[in-house]
Order: structure tokens, then sequence, then C-alpha cells
């Protein structure tokens, strides 16, 4: 496109800006300083969680390790599925910008350029890796809770709170008169279990697709955080959950996958409890819900970025189904959940600090995009 220069001639001058020095031939411009938070605002909270479970691990005289390399084979899974993601992002921005059905090499590679620079291929990288040595670290520090304090648990007082705010009632007993205990179980255990996709899933799809990268990265940083303040909070009130506390309550739901899951997690603090070096993880914390924590900031992430409506509505049912699938199959207290949403508060502010993403310029473009639709 040729540009007149008279058209510059006639904008009023701006005020006059020192130049940087010249870049050496050859040399590539590195980000914006404001850039540069998106880029360690990962590693920093991953090396903090690192941190705290070296210190956690050495005083229970066990190492930092990967049982069944849960951490690494999920960082594998994660970085395949951004892979594909970015191979149809590309051919998807390359068949738009192509006359014919299928796109020329030019256009995809074009399309390459334009999107997928280094730059954002090492940001996507960074939080991805980092999110996940935080998820390593977490586990750890979850592990050890009844090695560092040994006979403390609080699953009484938490019942009793519980109670105290149902009128004396058991809050997972008036959900099974309330909703039922048939199907219903089996629908509240698969919500229950998509946190496991959901994850992964929200993960990939938000560094790919975001517009604005550092939101993307804002997302990933809070559900990091959300790792670390849950593992602190098991240290705070050692607890089992209440189907580990009194099982004769959720003795007659029927068999599903969650329960299932709830065996091989007894079976493993069991095996850990007779014998930590072993090699065994043990995952079993109630206070605070780290369900919840998640599910909560995905949702409120959702709200504070002014995503799709559509989006929203599903974030927020699915925060909804979660809680209520934590109470109902005796995975938390109504306290733990409580819990749950202030840690998830606390990773949206906390990331926010950390990548200095600013949320109303990214809601103001949101909605200019809506209204353009």
């Amino acid at each position: 496109m040729t540009v007149d220069p008279r058209t510059y001639a006639r904008r009023p001058s701006a005020p006059a800006v020192p130049d940087r020095p010249a870049a050496p031939p050859g040399a590539v411009a590195g980000p914006a300083p404001s850039a540069r938070r998106m880029f360690v605002a990962g590693p920093v909270v991953a090396a903090v969680t690192i941190l705290a479970a070296l210190l956690t691990t050495s005083a229970a005289g066990l190492p930092l390790r990967d049982p069944d390399h849960v951490a690494g084979r999920r960082l594998l899974g994660v970085l395949a599925l951004v892979g594909v993601l970015i191979v149809l992002d590309v051919v998807v921005r390359a068949v738009r910008r192509s006359p014919g059905r299928w796109p020329s090499l030019a256009a995809i590679a074009g399309a390459r350029r334009e999107r997928w620079t280094m730059m954002r291929g090492v940001a996507v990288g960074s939080a991805l890796v980092s999110f996940y040595l935080t998820y390593l670290a977490y586990r750890n520090l979850k592990s050890v809770v009844p090695v560092l304090r040994p006979g403390d648990l609080f699953d009484r007082q938490l019942a009793e709170l519980d109670r105290s705010m149902f009128a004396g009632n058991d809050p997972a007993e008036l959900l099974h008169a309330v909703i039922g205990t048939g199907f219903q179980t089996h629908f509240l255990s698969v919500a229950y279990m998509l946190f496991f996709a959901f994850i992964p899933g929200t993960l990939a799809f938000a560094l790919v697709y975001s517009r604005n990268l550092k939101a993307g990265v804002f997302y990933v940083t809070a559900q990091s955080i959300n790792w670390l303040l849950a593992a602190g909070s098991y240290f705070l009130l050692p607890s089992l959950g209440p189907v580990y506390a009194d099982p004769a309550v959720f003795a007659h739901l029927p068999s599903t996958g969650v329960t299932d899951l709830q065996d091989i997690l007894l079976e493993q603090r069991l095996e850990f409890l007779s014998d930590p070096v072993a090699g065994t993880a043990q995952s079993i914390g109630a206070f605070s819900s780290l369900h919840v924590s998640i599910f909560f900031t995905a949702a409120l992430t959702a709200h504070l970025l002014g995503l799709a409506w559509s989006l929203r509505i599903a974030a927020w049912i699915l925060f909804g189904l979660t809680v209520a699938a934590t109470i109902y199959l005796g995975w938390h207290y109504v306290v733990d959940d409580l819990g749950g949403l202030v840690i998830g508060a606390l990773a949206i502010v906390m990331a926010r600090g950390l990548t200095g993403l600013d949320l109303s310029s990214v809601r103001e473009a949101s909605a200019t995009r809506a209204a353009r639709t």
C-alpha cells in the first residue's frame, strides 16, 4: 500500500521522544518491559512452589519426586493438545485468506508468521511448563502433610461447623434427600470427573486462542497459584473429608467412577503411611477444595475478561455442579468449599499483580468485537 507523505504532514507534530539505541545488525528485538511480566509470572509461581516443596519434603526426610510420572505425562499431553490446536489455528487462518478450498503453502506460512512468532511460542511453552512444575510441587506438598502433622485431623470440627450452618443437619444427607440417589449420583460423578479434562483443555484454549496472549497467561498463572494456595491450606487444617471420616453417610450411593477413585486414593494413602519412602504419593486432603477454587477461578476469569455470554454461563454452571458434587459425593465439607472460593479469588488477585494485565482494557476490546459481530 502506498502512503501519501502529505497525510502525515497535515498531522500535529508529536512531542519528541528520545530514540532507543539502534540494535546491532541481525539482533532480534526483545519484549517491551511491560510484556516481560508475561514471561516471568508462571516461572515465579513455579519457583516459589518448588522451593516450598523442597523444604517440606526435606523436613519429612523424602525426596522431591513425580510418582508414576503423573506430572510429566500430563505435561506431554497438554503440549500435544496445544500443538494440534496451533496447527488448526494456522490452517483455518490460511483458509480464510485463500481464494480456493485448500490453502496454499504460502498462505499457511504467512498465517504462521503472523501469529505464531518465536516470542509467542516461548511465552506459551513457559506458561505450560511452569504450570506443571507447580503441579509437581503441589503433589509433593500435599503428600507429606500426614508426615509433618501426624495425627492432626480436623474432620470432627469441620463437620460440626457444617451442621451448625444447616440447623444441625448434615449437608450431604440433605442433598441426598432433596436430589435423590439414583442417576443423579452418576451425573454428579461425571461432573466431578470433568475436572481432569477441564484443566488441560482450558489451559490449551486460553493460550492458543486468546487474542490478547497476556490474558491467556493471566488465566494459566491464576490456576497455577491455586495449586500453591491449596497446598498451604492442607497444612493449615489437615482433614480427610466426609466420605473417609464418616463413610456410612455415603454407603447407600450407587458405585460410580468417583467411588473407584476414592477407593484408589485411600489405598494410596495407607500405602504411603506404611512406607513413605517407597514412592507412592497420598492425595487426600479436604480443606480447602481445589476443585472449587479451580472452577471458581475459571468462571470469575471468564467474567472479568468479558468472554462470550455462552462461555460465562457454561463456566458458572460447571462451577455450581462442582460445588454440589463435592458435598454430595463426600469429598468436602461446606467449609472446604468456602475456603476454595477464597483461594480462587486470591489466585486471581495475585495473578493480576504478577502479569500486570489490564482487565478493563481486555473487557473493552471484547465488548468492541462483540458489537461488530
